[in-house]
């Protein structure tokens, strides 16, 4: 090949320790390696002509980087260029690298694939110029495997020695470096427009693209094979990809300014170049991220729910409870002589057993085996388990929300006295969970005064607390005062006006009409579960339909235990009006019933409506509960709607 002979020239292809531009700097030995190897000599880095391959160099490693001898071919082409060198009117080179390991903006190692005669270097020292690509999506990709690095070096001819070189680097003419200067400029002044360009063409935010092959010494970037790679039998591999310089970048960006699309000003290079893959710029899109993501409900709340419940370790709860607010409970004062009398109450007890829950998913084989971006299993179980979570809890505040003859329905025993599955509070018994109905239409002051003053109806454990909707939430928080201040600035400050400890929002509450929220201190909860019937996680493989099969179940009760422990805030009808029952009087004997406007009374035993006055046998009890009135009228509360009447004689 020539090496016998005298080089036509000599040069650095690049030393150790420069420090480039955006940082990066060639360490010892990065090239060690290579000490011997020939590579081509071209111009300018461009591939789309053989006749830019000028001959080649051989590369020689010493303590300071990697020395370089050229030989020129023959041609044209490469003797016009060997005439430039020889009158000093070329006098820079730049390398073109893969293969590159880089830690902490040092470059440990790679591999010199070809060496450039270039019309000017971009700094004195050198510049690693990474590639930049710009994709269909607007993603931007920096391809760290391949370098143009430019030594900005002066070349050493043929008649020159190391010395002489040094000589003329310090002769060199103002205009010399006026020209180097303003190469530098415009060099900075494309990677400007590339990134303008980017923005306005795909408005898309740059991307790290982040590699799967790290090694514990730096980023092993994967090898990029090059027209120029020879093979064992000598013979030039066939172009396979095509290699992007910084100065075909530039004149891409420039047609691009004056067509208005990047995309665009691209495909034009890659029909005049004859590149076959037009997707070197702009692939297929490629995921972001790596599960799929859920569409679901906010569930933030659902932790707080479950973990603030009381757990049992048996699954059938049983409570008791005695009224003692009648007046016939009372103690009473004795007068000598008199008959002391008895105290009547009844005490009501109710039981709640065990229903199962479950979440039941399966996956064909094939689809396992085929998707490998990320764990399909493990995304599916965390799945179902996030949704076996909220089910229950939300089955705890609000029920399933499911139809009665639903197959599918949690079972909800709420208002009987014994069943199986887990007590709403929302649908329990007024002796557990108060409901309180307010007009918040208006102002939101209202409502809060309105919530406030049932406050005394709850009976539960500590400071309790409020959950609401976003919806609602919101609604509050809006509200300003006559100066256009808010009323309550954080959530904390309503809580503490509301007596609550604190306020929770709950996305499912927004699926039951007139809802204003819940408050309850779940400690007054308990979920029972016996030995085995925590939630458990199952999993078969189908071999008949190629199949696996994943069951989460779990099979528990849930019931408030402490009577009064809840109250659900209601919203009343728009438009509608307040009305407040009286309690009926009783002699002893005769019930009377009185008249109050938006006010219906009936036997509580039989749903029938009653007025005036009712008999009461001896040892019988009458059951008298009032009802908003047919139309727009609703209640305060549903606690002082019943009052029961019996015949002592």
């Amino acid at each position: 090949m020539g090496e016998t002979a005298k080089p036509d020239f000599s040069g650095w292809a690049t030393k150790v320790g420069l420090k480039c531009t955006d940082g990066r700097t060639i360490m010892k030995g990065a090239f060690e390696h290579q000490d011997g190897v020939t590579v081509p000599l071209v111009w300018s880095h461009k591939h789309d002509n053989p006749e830019n391959v000028l001959g080649h160099v051989k590369l020689t490693h010493v303590d300071e980087g990697v020395r370089c001898d050229a030989f020129f071919n023959n041609t044209p082409r490469a003797q016009s260029a060997k005439s430039a060198v020889d009158h000093k009117d070329i006098t820079s080179l730049s390398i073109w690298a893969n293969q590159l390991i880089e830690k902490s903006k040092q470059v440990l190692h790679g591999a010199i694939k070809e060496v450039s005669l270039v019309l000017g270097g971009a700094n004195p020292g050198a510049l690693i110029d990474y590639i930049q690509v710009q994709h269909s999506d607007g993603e931007i990709t920096e391809l760290e495997n391949e370098a143009i690095i430019y030594t900005g070096l002066a070349l050493i001819h043929s008649d020159e020695s190391d010395s002489d070189s040094a000589e003329n680097e310090g002769d060199k003419d103002v205009s010399q470096e006026t020209k180097a200067e303003n190469d530098s400029v415009s060099r900075d002044d494309v990677n400007k427009l590339v990134d303008e360009k980017v923005k306005e063409a795909l408005a898309e935010k740059k991307e790290e693209v982040v590699h799967e092959d790290h090694e514990k010494e730096g980023r092993n970037m994967p090898d990029s094979r090059n027209v120029f790679e020879t093979h064992g039998d000598g013979k030039k591999e066939e172009v396979e990809k095509h290699v992007l310089t910084h100065d075909a970048l530039r004149g891409i960006v420039e047609d691009a300014k004056s067509q208005g699309s990047l995309r665009k000003a691209y495909e034009n290079y890659v029909i005049k170049h004859g590149i076959e893959d037009i997707e070197v710029l702009f692939p297929e899109a490629r995921t972001v991220g790596g599960t799929p993501d859920l569409d679901t409900r906010r569930v933030e709340w659902v932790s707080g729910v479950l973990s603030g419940t009381k757990k049992q370790p048996f699954a059938r709860i049983r409570t008791r409870s005695a009224d003692l607010t009648h007046e016939d409970a009372r103690a009473k004062g004795y007068i000598k002589g008199n008959l002391k009398k008895e105290e009547f109450f009844k005490v009501q007890a109710r039981k709640t057993t065990p229903a199962t829950v479950y979440k039941k998913q399966k996956l064909d084989r094939d689809d396992i085996v085929d998707i490998t971006d990320y764990d399909v299993v493990a995304w599916l179980k965390a799945e179902m388990r996030m949704m076996l979570d909220e089910e229950i809890a939300r089955a705890i505040l609000i029920g399933d929300g499911r139809a009665a003859d639903d197959e599918d329905k949690v079972k909800d025993p709420a208002g009987s006295t014994e069943g199986e599955g887990i007590r709403s509070i929302l649908h329990d018994d007024d002796l557990y969970a108060a409901t309180i109905t307010v007009d918040d239409s208006a102002d939101p002051i209202e409502t809060v005064d309105g919530i406030v003053a049932e406050l005394p109806l709850y009976k539960g454990s500590g400071a309790p607390t409020l959950y609401t909707t976003q919806v609602q939430l919101t609604k509050f928080m809006l509200k300003r005062d006559s100066f256009g201040h808010r009323v309550w600035r954080t959530p904390a400050e309503l809580a503490a006006e509301l007596g609550v400890s604190n306020i929770v929002t709950v996305e499912a509450m927004e699926s039951v009409a007139d809802l204003i929220g819940i408050i309850v201190n779940l400690s007054d909860y308990s979920v029972g579960t016996d030995q085995g019937g925590e939630v458990n996680f199952f999993d078969q493989f189908d071999i008949d339909y190629n199949q696996y099969k994943y069951l989460y179940e779990t099979r528990l009760s849930g019931a408030l235990t402490k009577i009064r422990s809840a109250l659900v805030l209601m919203r009343a009808t728009a438009g509608g009006t307040l009305a407040t029952p009286t309690q009926p009087t009783f002699d002893g004997s005769t019930v009377t019933i009185p008249t109050v406007t938006g006010v219906t009374y009936k036997n509580a035993d039989t749903d029938a409506t009653i007025t005036g006055t009712q008999s009461v046998a001896p040892g019988a009890t009458l059951n008298v509960k009032a009802v908003p009135s047919s139309g727009s009228y609703y209640f305060a509360d549903n606690v002082h709607d019943e009052w029961p009447f019996e015949n002592e004689s």
